[in-house]
């Protein structure tokens, strides 16, 4: 196994304070949001320096009913080749539903979600890893994710989950040791018992975060500091094995670069404990050749997906057995993420709506889910917007229609667009 050191996630709010950190060994970038022909230019200097980079997916959908879409497999491979990385990173997890196999309208959940740990879910991801593996250029490695709910009727642990699925592909495993903290607070898991199934050599990287707890939930926010309990789990990790790469995940609400570099301190401090406390090690795995799935399994598993997100984006019933306030905090968790992605990659919406941008959003996330990505999504609310009676005053209508012609049409939308919105809004 390749030794990646110590290394950060590299997003552009902080790439120029990366560069100047001392002791990054590398670094790790969202696949999604880089294009090979146009790689930004903090991380070509990185790959100048020799910094290793690592692509990491997070729209592929491997524990979904659906096989991989080649199209999303060719672009991670592509990405892959143009970083020059020695491997890819995905998640075990779905993240759309619906669609032919349950002839039903496609969902996007526009997040990550957790796959049942029953023996058709894990059929039909070793099937998909195998796809995905035969499409890749390098080998890939699939991490366990963080989750609200629990599917009623698992039969396996999730430590169980894991050693099998290692042994039956040979896939490598990105343990993240928050979402082990998240799933004990909100499942009531152990980490330690997770550990102890893990085959310890098949362990590509680890990664750790931050979060936090509100109402008896923790939240896998990525944009807090990271707290005791994760590191502790850090240092029982390490005491089993010396990993080969550990890596701080921040996404948003950046601190100043010198707190970076302490968390970071901190995290090779759990990791030096670890080394000088030997617990109790994991059982190896082997490989065995994965079954193929069968289409009864694949099927059984779509309908219970798009059961569970139909029940979260469309307020459709709550599936039976399933937690209906614990799920009512990740359907509002999984709109408020959309309201946020949105923002993003339509920064004119909030400037044209202002304070009343996300209260419209979040209750028209109620009943229209989300079907082609985030992009479609701005356009569908600003549809919506524009089509409800009495929703917008007469200079947002002017403003938000203008927009949207704009964004739907052939033509490029001009580039100070949305500076010409705010100095219209500042002068009135």
């Amino acid at each position: 196994m390749e030794r990646l050191g110590t290394g950060i996630g590299w997003r552009p709010e902080i790439a120029d304070a990366v560069e100047r950190m001392p002791g990054i060994d590398w670094v790790e970038v969202v696949a999604e949001n880089v294009c090979p022909g146009h790689l930004p230019a903090g991380l070509l200097r990185l790959r100048e320096r020799g910094v290793t980079v690592v692509p990491h997916g997070v729209s592929l959908g491997l524990g979904g009913a659906d096989r991989p879409d080649v199209a999303r497999l060719t672009a991670l491979a592509e990405r892959a080749e143009a970083l020059g990385s020695p491997l890819v990173t995905e998640h075990i997890a779905f993240v759309r539903a619906g669609g032919p196999l349950t002839a039903s309208p496609p969902l996007e959940a526009g997040h990550l979600l957790p796959v049942p740990r029953t023996r058709d879910a894990l059929d039909v991801l070793c099937e998909n890893i195998r796809i995905a593996q035969d499409a890749l250029p390098v080998p890939l490695a699939v991490e366990n994710i963080a989750a609200l709910i629990s599917w009623p009727g698992e039969e396996l642990t999730e430590g169980q989950f894991l050693y099998e699925l290692a042994d039956r592909t040979g896939v490598r495993l990105l343990i993240d040791v928050a979402n082990l903290h998240t799933n004990h607070v909100n499942r009531g898991e152990d980490p330690a018992e997770a550990l102890a199934h893990l085959p310890l050599e098949a362990i590509a990287y680890v990664h750790v975060a931050g979060g936090f707890e509100r109402d008896g939930v923790w939240h896998d926010s990525h944009a807090h500091p990271v707290p005791r309990p994760v590191l502790d789990i850090l240092t029982d990790l390490a005491s089993r094995i010396a990993p080969p790469g550990v890596l701080l995940e921040r996404d948003e609400n950046f601190p100043e670069p010198a707190e970076l570099e302490r968390e970071l301190a901190q995290i090779r401090a759990a990791v030096d404990k670890g080394g000088q406390e030997p617990g109790t090690p994991a059982a190896p795995a082997g490989r065995r050749t994965p079954e193929a799935s069968s289409p009864a399994a694949r099927e059984r598993l779509a309908l219970a997906q798009a059961a569970l997100l139909s029940a979260l984006v469309a307020g459709t019933p709550v599936p039976e057995g399933f937690d209906r306030t614990r799920l009512g905090v990740q359907a509002r968790a999984l709109a408020g993420k959309r309201a946020d992605v949105v923002a993003k990659v339509a920064p004119e919406l909030p400037v044209i709506l202002g304070p009343r941008y996300r209260p419209a959003f979040l209750a028209y996330a109620q009943r229209n889910p989300m079907t082609d990505g985030y992009r479609r999504d701005a356009l569908d609310f600003a549809g919506h917007l524009l089509a409800a009676e009495g929703a917008l005053d007469s200079r947002a209508r002017r403003e938000l229609g203008r927009w949207r012609r704009e964004r739907s049409g052939p033509a490029p939308r001009p580039p100070a667009r949305l500076a010409r919105i705010r100095r219209t809004l500042t002068r009135r």
